[in-house]
């Protein structure tokens, strides 16, 4: 199977485009959901017409370095992949700080973009510290219209405000069983 980058919805138009508003949701305790139990969620509203996200806290089995064998200089990392959500979970798509928004990427909350560019995530990759604020996952959580206001005022989500350190820090993490494993990385 291979993963495909580049598969992030496009934002709303100019003309219709949403102001942006990124949030962490928190399952709650009782929510026994297979997909969602245990996890922590930065939503955005701004990539389309219902709000899209990436679960922040379920590493893979799965590390950086077998997602990507054909970057050698990769082999030695221990960082693992994590589990977006159960949308398209062929697609890349991943979360890095940033100084000033790169082409190719949206800005999930101050300091913070989230993209689907492979160009982007390989420049990532080559540098020096490839992992230092970047987190990488496999496919992508969403909800239909009106779907994600409805649970939370159901009460299976508690709502923070998305911060770089919360994305970023966070040590409660829950890990996931392993995705396929692609072929040649892509």
């Amino acid at each position: 199977m291979l993963l495909a980058l580049g598969a992030l919805p496009r934002a709303t138009s100019a003309d219709d485009a949403k102001p942006l508003t990124a949030i962490l949701i928190k399952a709650r305790g009782e929510l026994r959901d297979p997909f969602f139990g245990d996890s922590v969620v930065l939503v955005m509203n701004n990539l389309g017409p219902a709000p899209v996200g990436v679960v922040i806290n379920r590493p893979t089995p799965l590390t950086v370095a077998r997602l990507f064998p054909d970057r050698k200089r990769l082999a030695e990392l221990n960082d693992r992949v994590y589990f977006g959500g159960p949308v398209e979970i062929e697609s890349v798509w991943f979360l890095f700080r940033a100084g000033r928004k790169p082409e190719h990427a949206i800005r999930a909350c101050e300091g913070v973009y989230l993209s689907a560019s492979r160009e982007l995530l390989l420049r990532l990759l080559d540098r020096e510290k490839p992992m230092d604020g970047l987190r990488i996952f496999v496919g992508h959580s969403g909800w239909g219209p009106g779907q994600l206001e409805a649970e939370i005022a159901r009460g299976d989500w508690t709502l923070a405000r998305a911060e770089p350190d919360e994305i970023f820090g966070n040590k409660a993490e829950h890990p996931w069983p392993a995705p396929p494993v692609p072929k040649d990385g892509t």
